[in-house]
C-alpha cells in the first residue's frame, strides 16, 4: 500500500472513530440564562413558560420510575410523604399524586434536588438561595379528573418567609386534551386565598375558587393561559399565581408531569403558626430551624449547597460546558 493509501485509510478510520465517540456522548444540558425580558415577563404575568428544558433521555428515565412508585416500589425504602392513588383501591379516573417522591427514588431526586432548579427559581423570585419544600409527581390517566385551581402560597403560612416558587415539568407533550397546567395571567397580584375542600377531583368547575378570587380582585374576566409544551418543557410560577390541572379529555395514554416547589434558603418554621400534619414531622420541639436533611438547600448565590446531596443523587443539570466544549464543574 502506498503512503497516500495508508494516510487515506487512517483518515477514514479516524472519522469512523470520531463518529462513534460523538454518538456515545449524550447531549449535555445547556444552562438556561434568563434574559431581562423573561424576568420582566415573569413579574408581569406571574409565570414563565420554557419550551425546551430537559433532554428526551432524562424525561424517559423519570417516566420509567413513576409507575412503579404508584405501585409501592420505592428504591430507597422510604415512603413519600403523600401517596394519592393506590392500585386496586382508588378510582381509575383520578389524577394521581405523590408528594416528596425525592425521598423514595434517586432518579426522581436527581431532578427535584438539582442546583439548576434552585438557581432558576431563586433568580425569578429574587431570593439569595432556594431549598426544596416539596415535589409533586402527577399521573393523569385517560379522562382523568381535574385538579382545582389554587395558589401554592396559601399553604406555606407555617414558614417564617411564606413564599414559594414552582417549576412544573411536562414529561409528555402537553396539550389541553391531556389536562395540562392552566394559569390565570397576572393573578399573583391578587390577594392570597385558601381553597377549602375540593382539590383532587372537584365535583364542580375546577376554576370556581379562582373565578371568585378574580371577582373579589376586580377582574371580571381573568385571562387563562394553557401551558402547551413538548415533553421536557416546563413553566415556572409565583407562589400566588392561580393555577390548576384541567380535565383530561383524551381516551388513551397517560400524561406525566412533576411539580418542584422551592422555598427561600433562609426560611424557617414560623414561631406560632402550626406546620400541619405532614411538615410537623420535621420540626423539632422549641426549634424553628429547618433541617437540611429534609429541606436541603439546592443553590445559594454564595455557592453553598447542602453537602449531603453530592452523595445522595446525581445532578444531571449541573454539568456546564465552556466554549471549547470541555466540561466544567
Amino acid at each position: 500500500m502506498t503512503s497516500r493509501g495508508r494516510l487515506a485509510g487512517f483518515v477514514n478510520l479516524l472519522v469512523e472513530f470520531s463518529s462513534i465517540v460523538i454518538r456515545a456522548i449524550p447531549m449535555a444540558y445547556q444552562p438556561l440564562q434568563l434574559s431581562q425580558d423573561q424576568l420582566q415577563q415573569f413579574q408581569a404575568d406571574g409565570f414563565l413558560i420554557v419550551e425546551n428544558f430537559l433532554s428526551s433521555d432524562f424525561v424517559q428515565q423519570l417516566i420509567a420510575r413513576m409507575e412503579p412508585m404508584f405501585h409501592g416500589e420505592f428504591e430507597t425504602g422510604i415512603y413519600p410523604d403523600e401517596w394519592h392513588w393506590r392500585p386496586n383501591m382508588s378510582l381509575p379516573d383520578i389524577t394521581r399524586e405523590i408528594c416528596n417522591g425525592w425521598k423514595s427514588d434517586r432518579t426522581i431526586a436527581s431532578l427535584v434536588l438539582s442546583s439548576e432548579i434552585g438557581r432558576l427559581s431563586a433568580t425569578l423570585a429574587g431570593w439569595d438561595g432556594a431549598r426544596i419544600g416539596q415535589d409533586s409527581l402527577w399521573m393523569k390517566p385517560p379522562q382523568a379528573k381535574a385538579i382545582a385551581m389554587h395558589q401554592d402560597g396559601a399553604y406555606v403560612d407555617f414558614l417564617s418567609m411564606p413564599e414559594m416558587m414552582t417549576c412544573w415539568v411536562a414529561l409528555n407533550d402537553a396539550s389541553t386534551a391531556d389536562g395540562t397546567l392552566v394559569y390565570a395571567k397576572g393573578s399573583h397580584k391578587w390577594p392570597l386565598v385558601t381553597v377549602e375542600g375540593e382539590f383532587h377531583a372537584p365535583q364542580k368547575d375546577y376554576r370556581w375558587a379562582m373565578l371568585a378570587a378574580a371577582e373579589n380582585a376586580g377582574v371580571p374576566e381573568p385571562e387563562l393561559v394553557v401551558v402547551e409544551v413538548p415533553a421536557g418543557g416546563c413553566a415556572f410560577h409565583h407562589g400566588r399565581t392561580w393555577h390548576g390541572l384541567g380535565p383530561t379529555t383524551r381516551t388513551e395514554g397517560t400524561f406525566h408531569s412533576i411539580g418542584l416547589h422551592t422555598i427561600p434558603a433562609q426560611a424557617h418554621f414560623h414561631a406560632v403558626n402550626p406546620p400541619g400534619y405532614i411538615y410537623g414531622r420535621y420540626k423539632r420541639v422549641n426549634d424553628c430551624h429547618m433541617d437540611e436533611s429534609f429541606f436541603p438547600i439546592l443553590w445559594q448565590r454564595d455557592g453553598y449547597r447542602s453537602p449531603h446531596l453530592a452523595d445522595y443523587c446525581a445532578d444531571p443539570l449541573a454539568r456546564l460546558y465552556s466554549s471549547s466544549g470541555m466540561a466544567e464543574w
